[in-house]
């Protein structure tokens, strides 16, 4: 039988830890994840080149469930990977993965109240049904990053990869790499490649605020000796979510004393002799676009050991030789690396529709930054750009559960939101607002709007998210609940409501 009352799509570090949320407190919904992989873990199985690791510590970016046990808070791929794993087999979640299902389609049926889920398994189309689908996929193509296309790639002699198709037999001891980007996996890469290749060339257009810290949490290693695990871990992580939050406000606030800080903290790590300002001085104000995380100084000690290099130019073309910059000059490559970054997609690509009509989302407003307008049972989850990714997605695995629950009270099985008639006139802004990276700018087109009120906005605010999750009521004028034999008609009215 492949109905379930909730089906979560993805097994990374979002999908494990809503599974988790919902046996803990939904514990009689039947429930299965849908994994388009063969693995558990999501970006941190996915991705594998060398130096992979978190931008964010630890203690808020694991399981609210679960204590960051390791010495380091800013942690490597393998071990972030481990523990997700840990997390799933704990809970005997593995049993509950259909590993190898990529999810295709997504129907909701308003006569029937429920989802019809077409996947592609071993080549061939499967399908589940479920009444509340829960999407867990991450906001990029796991097919393939963001690829430019630059002039005469073909020409150049050696092998060109980005890092997220990593081959594993790729040999770079003794090699010259180029590493074309800045954000945070050239910089990554830089030191962790520059302790075997000869040496390596981080070339980007323009630069990134970095800041180094240590990557084990003193005051938490402290805690955690002194204190009861679970009480040691709650106290590290609202520390640092407080502090995650007070630096974003100061560069809001106080956005040119932030810059001379960060800029003077790089100073001090490359001597008075280096060219900072070309170098490591962004054009745009900090958090603009995200720092760049750099765990016990390690980008700077490869730059120092003069391994490592930063050049900021652009690419006039490949040659066989390496890469011919604009300014004339050509960097020498056996290897080049294009760090050049992601392509987002909305709910991993799947087609959505209702009553086999297509939704078009970006016409669509997200209802507290994890549903749709007129959309029936489904949330998505979308992590924060300005703070660890897991903090939002366990509130929308909180949100999830007060909403089942609240529907099993009332006896109802369908919700969706509706625009009240003095919302039909609200400025629309990205989903993501006032953040430029490249990414952003070249995949926002396709997420869904947001309001200038609630619920309609999407804060980009942990304390405040917090507070709505646990204190809003459910029922706010905007969520419409109804019962199975009222679908048909509330689908009707959707579809005359989109239009």
């Amino acid at each position: 039988m492949n109905h379930y009352d909730v089906i979560i799509v993805g097994a990374g570090l979002s999908g494990i830890g809503a599974a988790r949320r919902l046996q803990d407190e939904c514990p009689g919904k039947r429930f299965a994840i849908l994994e388009g992989r063969d693995a558990i873990g999501g970006t941190w199985d996915l991705f594998r080149y060398p130096g992979i690791r978190s931008d964010s510590d630890m203690y808020t970016m694991g399981y609210d469930s679960k204590p960051w046990r390791e010495p380091k808070a800013i942690a490597d791929g393998p071990s972030i990977l481990s523990y997700v794993q840990e997390a799933a087999r704990e809970r005997g979640l593995v049993e509950k993965i259909h590993f190898g299902h990529w999810v295709k389609s997504a129907d909701w049926s308003s006569a029937d109240a429920r989802w019809t889920i077409t996947t592609e398994h071993a080549g061939r189309p499967e399908t589940f049904t479920c009444t509340f689908l829960y999407m867990c996929s991450g906001y990029y193509s796991y097919e393939q990053g963001h690829a430019p296309s630059f002039p005469d790639r073909e020409a150049f002699a050696g092998p060109v990869i980005h890092p997220q198709q990593w081959p594993d037999d790729l040999d770079y001891a003794g090699k010259r790499v180029v590493i074309i980007g800045s954000g945070a996996t050239a910089m990554t890469l830089v030191p962790a490649m520059a302790q075997r290749a000869a040496h390596v060339t981080m070339l980007q257009r323009s630069p990134t605020y970095v800041v180094s810290l240590p990557a084990e949490d003193a005051v938490a290693n402290l805690l955690r000796k002194v204190l009861p695990e679970q009480l040691a871990y709650r106290l590290i992580r609202w520390k640092n979510i407080r502090f995650q939050r007070w630096v974003y406000r100061q560069t809001r606030v106080k956005p040119d004393k932030v810059r001379a800080k960060l800029l003077g903290m790089v100073r001090k790590q490359l001597g008075p002799d280096y060219d900072v300002e070309k170098h490591f001085t962004p054009s745009y104000k900090p958090w603009d676009q995200r720092l760049c995380l750099v765990p016990d100084a390690d980008l700077f000690k490869a730059i120092r050991s003069g391994k490592a290099e930063v050049v900021t130019d652009e690419v006039e073309r490949f040659s066989a030789e390496g890469v011919v910059l604009k300014s004339g000059q050509t960097l020498p490559a056996d290897i080049i690396v294009t760090a050049t970054g992601l392509e987002l997609v909305l709910l991993g690509g799947a087609r959505f529709s209702i009553d086999g009509k297509p939704i078009d989302f970006p016409s669509r407003w997200s209802y507290r930054g994890m549903m749709f307008s007129d959309v029936p049972n489904l949330v998505y989850t979308l992590g924060y750009i300005n703070a660890s990714w897991t903090l939002r997605s366990e509130l929308v695995g909180e949100y999830v559960c007060r909403l089942l629950n609240h529907m099993d009270d009332k006896g109802v099985t369908v919700c969706t939101p509706r625009l009240r008639e003095s919302d039909r006139d609200m400025p629309e802004r990205h989903l993501i607002d006032d953040f430029s990276p490249g990414y952003i700018r070249r995949g926002m087109h396709l997420f869904p709007r947001q309001g200038d009120r609630d619920p309609w906005q999407n804060h980009q605010n942990y304390l405040a998210d917090r507070e709505a999750i646990h204190h809003a009521p459910i029922e706010d004028g905007v969520l419409e609940f109804t019962r199975a034999d009222e679908a048909a008609r509330d689908g009707e009215g959707a579809a005359r409501s989109a239009a």
